[in-house]
């Protein structure tokens, strides 16, 4: 079959790798997909928005499947333009949610409300929109600090701050509200209690009816060593997570996972796709911090090579309904990915530096994300440049594997967390996991 992949970071990347795998596969399109992508698919230069030509291209490349990477896409409501098309609604199928599903990560208010309505835990919260600055405030007045404040819509990874000191949260507060501080993402705002634990990612993929279980990962949002400094997209990741055992994730998929399931069928909210669960590990009982309605990045790097399982087939059961007849089948070394970045980022960076030393890589993967070709030569182009993942039979063995390959590759200006998943080596699990991360 024939598959359109949507989004050009390292988690698309991934993503084609791992789909160029599939015996299914017929021909692999990318867009806009990056110097990476192109080792397994072709790019192609598609504007999602002009209806008109979206359908030419998917009927002349008898387009099956389109895969979408990142949220923007599904949030804007890509999936309802191409299913409400006459001439594709049946032949396409999409990976990723209608609109009406994508609100769980397009709306952290909608995400909440959600929750409750179907008993899955999360932080108590309360939300304020424009012109409640002072109710906000005052609610801030009252609680006890820690204060989490969100941004309800989407901000790129970067909308959430957390706190201690009152008069720093009512600043946030006002430069969200009246500020146009993320713009109309911050024009209402949830506050949450502070939940203190340790953090993991937990994913699932749907047909809407039945769902797998994917590997759960821990990534490292700070850009500074021992989680310092301000937010990224992420600087690396660990799978499976030492603190995740067995019954902690029999109750993620219990407590959190199916009865997300249950709840978007009780509302009628058709949903196919990825589920990302954002959890925080509180004395061994799983909260749900957030939902993404797709892959995490950089998790789906530390993720995708460990799924034995082919993807194109698990997309397959989405289409013809059949999922709950799949198997995930998972490796059970430990896989570790290091972000490769550029020195200033999350805030200002050059770019336009020379990539060496891929060749030299021989036993990790590579991903590309800020990366373009200038004439012959591989150049940096973003913040977030490569992610480098290694295998190893246990978590130490693949941080020293991952951090060996990363240190093979130079550029002018790299940056890169040494300290990925050194947090979690010999960590307790279920109830220890709290007192063990900061």
């Amino acid at each position: 079959m024939n598959v359109l992949l949507i989004g050009g970071g390292g988690r698309e990347h991934a993503m084609a790798w791992k789909i160029a795998q599939s015996s299914l596969l017929d021909e692999l399109y990318v867009t806009p997909g990056n110097p990476g992508t192109v080792r397994h698919g072709r790019n192609v230069d598609l504007d999602l928005n002009d209806q008109k030509k979206l359908r030419a291209f998917l009927l002349e490349k008898r387009i099956r499947i389109v895969v979408v990477g990142p949220e923007a896409p599904l949030v804007d409501g890509l999936h309802d333009r191409i299913v409400a098309d006459p001439q594709l609604k049946d032949i396409v199928t999409v990976i990723g949610p209608k609109q009406a599903g994508a609100r769980l990560e397009g709306s952290k208010e909608f995400a909440k409300e959600f929750m409750f309505r179907h008993n899955i835990p999360t932080a108590a919260h309360r939300v304020f929109g424009q012109g409640e600055l002072k109710a906000a405030v005052e609610h801030i007045e009252r609680v006890t600090p820690p204060f989490v404040i969100k941004a309800d819509g989407l901000a790129s990874g970067k909308g959430v701050v957390i706190t201690s000191d009152r008069k720093e949260a009512a600043k946030v507060l006002k430069d969200m509200l009246e500020g146009g501080r993320f713009g109309a993402a911050g024009s209402r705002v949830v506050i949450e209690q502070f939940l203190k634990g340790v953090e993991l990612s937990a994913f699932l993929i749907t047909d809407g009816e039945a769902f797998k279980m994917l590997p759960a990962a821990k990534d490292y949002k700070r850009i500074g060593v021992g989680d310092t400094g301000p937010n990224t997209g992420g600087m690396g990741a660990v799978s499976p997570v030492p603190f995740a055992d067995k019954d902690f994730m029999q109750k993620v998929h219990d407590r959190v996972a199916a009865p997300t399931i249950r709840g978007l069928r009780k509302e009628g909210i058709a949903y196919s796709g990825f589920l990302f669960m954002g959890l925080m590990n509180v004395n061994g009982e799983p909260y749900v911090i957030e939902y993404n309605v797709r892959l995490g990045d950089p998790e789906t790097q530390a993720i995708l090579p460990r799924l034995r399982s082919d993807l194109l087939d698990l997309f397959e059961g989405i289409a013809s309904g059949t999922l709950s007849e799949r198997h995930v089948d998972v490796d059970d070394r430990t896989a570790v990915t290091v972000v490769l970045a550029n020195e200033g980022y999350p805030n200002d960076f050059e770019t336009g530096a020379p990539i060496n030393g891929l060749e030299l890589v021989r036993d990790a993967y590579v991903f590309q994300s800020g990366t373009a070709l200038k004439g012959d030569t591989l150049v940096t182009a973003g913040g977030r440049v490569l992610a480098v993942t290694s295998f190893g039979k246990d978590l130490e063995q693949a941080i020293l594997a991952a951090q060996r390959s990363a240190a093979l590759i130079a550029y002018e200006g790299k940056y890169l967390r040494p300290d990925i998943g050194l947090d979690v080596i010999k960590q307790p699990t279920g109830k220890g996991a709290q007192q063990a991360v900061k």
